[in-house]
């Protein structure tokens, strides 16, 4: 019965229809909607961009630009869980993915090199404050390959020999002031680190104190481009066409180009001290006057060179001296780890001398520990961002072109798939085989163990003289002395706040931590100013 009356609504519905007159404009007007109808949802189905990765759900408009300023993310394990190998996140429109492994890292920035070595746009602090010149943030371009070359020639492993004996003085030094002054053994670490770079790449004289002049200038430089890469820091990173409001409109535009100046200044006045001590005849080995000898080779201007010489300061001082006080809470935190270093010492270069280089074959203790430090705690957990250059699949993902990608290091490095069960702890012995060798570590990471050094063609350049400054500051520092926990008006011990990051910009620095330092045997002091004497003569 409902049948019949449904069946017969229907017939009379159409003959209602047949006596509704239509216009005539209106049928080829519905014939186009319908055809951009079917396009639009042709083109909806097969558009690459619904197989984006997964990733966490933003807001409207905004995306997830808010979640980015929050970098809690970066080492929840919950989001390592739930967006193993990629996670995808949408900032005001600008695609961008986060690698959370060392396998995906190796293979879209590694492997495929070609179309991930691109840089985001840094409008306040590449553009404007360093005038496009800062080598690490460059788009891959002409200038960025030149630049690059040049110092790939002049910091390779075997020209980076040539300042061992300016990282022994530094480490014999450190070890020095930290016995002698235990209470400030992380501005021991940061004087001790930029006196170690400013030589080798300036020739400049050891760097007595924290508040050397051109120390001081450069960190200032260092300070604000840390403050400026900050995400949300200024609108105009999200909101591009601010750029082009006038500076005396602008605090934050006319500020940046006055500081260009500055910063510009700064980095030309050292190189040109170089430039009058190889006219003079009186110059010594160092980064500096190799650059400015093969400067018609490479092609770049003195401004160039000041710049990429500044760019070296920056990736080099700051990251070796975060490395190194990392290190110091592991070895108050773990002083099992501590004492077989030190019988490993004691074993292969005995109490009459300081460690040197000619050691280090011997020494694998050692060299695993600087791995541990560097994979364990990495000192920029987020990586220096790549952009792709064209579209790219992966895994059947959609990864178009002009994506901003980010290795998130700290999951990479605390990924129980690459580095075991116990992935989280600091433990050298990973880094070594049954026989107390040293091995390589995960295959990603090539010789590295880590990838801390970065991915593809922008990976550092000056990882060498970072390995080996590392090495002889750790050796001679564990040789000399004893790190032990820090203690309260009680006696009682403070353990290290191993967990908690500060963070200044791209890196994340531990917490201050005052930690008890005393000589290991009664001769240490003394023999280090001994062989100290003998390296200034």
């Amino acid at each position: 019965m409902t049948l019949d009356i449904n069946v017969a609504g229907a017939i009379h519905s159409l003959d209602s229809l047949s006596h509704v007159s239509f216009s005539p404009f209106l049928t080829p007007r519905l014939g186009l909607i319908a055809t951009l109808v079917v396009i639009l949802v042709a083109r909806y189905v097969r558009s690459p961009w619904r197989k984006v990765p997964p990733g966490p759900k933003g807001l409207p408009i905004l995306g997830n630009v808010l979640q980015l300023q929050n970098k809690d993310w970066m080492y929840d394990a919950e989001c390592k869980r739930k967006f193993e190998h990629i996670m995808y996140l949408n900032a005001l429109g600008q695609p961008m993915v986060v690698l959370h492994s060392l396998k995906a890292a190796s293979e879209l920035l590694d492997r495929r090199a070609r179309i991930y070595s691109g840089r985001p746009r840094f409008i306040v602090t590449q553009d404007i404050l360093c005038g496009g010149l800062f080598t690490a943030l460059m788009p891959y371009g002409e200038l960025w390959r030149r630049s690059r070359r040049a110092a790939h020639e002049v910091l390779t492993k075997e020209v980076v020999r040539n300042y061992h004996p300016t990282f022994c003085k530094e480490a014999i030094l450190l070890a020095t002031a930290m016995l002698q002054r235990p209470d400030a053994s992380d501005k021991h670490l940061q004087r001790s680190s930029a006196s170690a770079t400013m030589s080798i790449l300036y020739d400049y004289p050891t760097l007595e104190n924290e508040h050397d002049r051109a120390l001081t200038q450069i960190h200032t430089f260092i300070d604000r481009t840390a403050a400026a890469s900050v995400p949300g820091a200024h609108l105009v990173e999200l909101f591009h066409w601010m750029i082009h409001i006038p500076a005396r409109f602008a605090k934050w535009k006319r500020e940046a180009m006055e500081h260009f100046k500055q910063h510009s200044a700064m980095f030309n006045g050292l190189l040109n001290t170089v430039s009058k001590n190889i006219a003079k005849g009186s110059e010594r080995p160092s980064v500096s006057a190799s650059l400015i000898k093969n400067s018609n080779r490479n092609g770049l201007s003195n401004t160039e060179m000041a710049w990429l010489l500044g760019t070296l300061y920056t990736a080099g001082s700051e990251t070796t001296a975060t490395t190194l006080a990392w290190w110091t809470r592991a070895m108050v935190a773990h002083p099992e780890i501590q004492k077989h270093a030190q019988d490993e010492l004691d074993a292969v270069v005995g109490r009459s001398r300081t460690p040197t280089f000619a050691d280090a074959p011997n020494l694998p203790y050692i060299q695993a520990l600087v791995k541990e430090s560097l994979r364990w705690r990495p000192v920029i957990p987020l990586d220096v961002p790549h952009t792709t250059t064209e579209d790219d699949w992966y895994e059947g993902m959609f990864i178009p072109k002009g994506t901003t990608c980010m290795v998130n290091l700290w999951h990479c490095h605390h990924d129980p798939a690459s580095y075991g069960p116990d992935a989280a702890s600091f433990n050298p012995k990973r880094f070594l085989d049954e026989h107390g060798r040293l091995i390589p570590g995960p295959v990603e990471t090539r010789d590295d163990g880590h990838s801390t050094y970065g991915f593809g063609r922008r990976a550092c350049v000056g990882k060498h003289a970072a390995n080996d400054s590392l090495f002889i500051n750790i050796a001679t520092m564990l040789w000399a002395a004893r790190l032990e926990c820090a203690r309260d008006e009680n006696g009682k011990e403070i353990p290290p706040d191993t967990e908690t990051t500060v963070d200044l910009g791209m890196i994340c620095r531990p917490v201050p931590y005052k930690c008890k330092i005393r000589p290991r045997f009664p001769e240490a002091p003394s023999i280090l100013m001994e062989e100290l004497e003998l390296l200034r003569v």
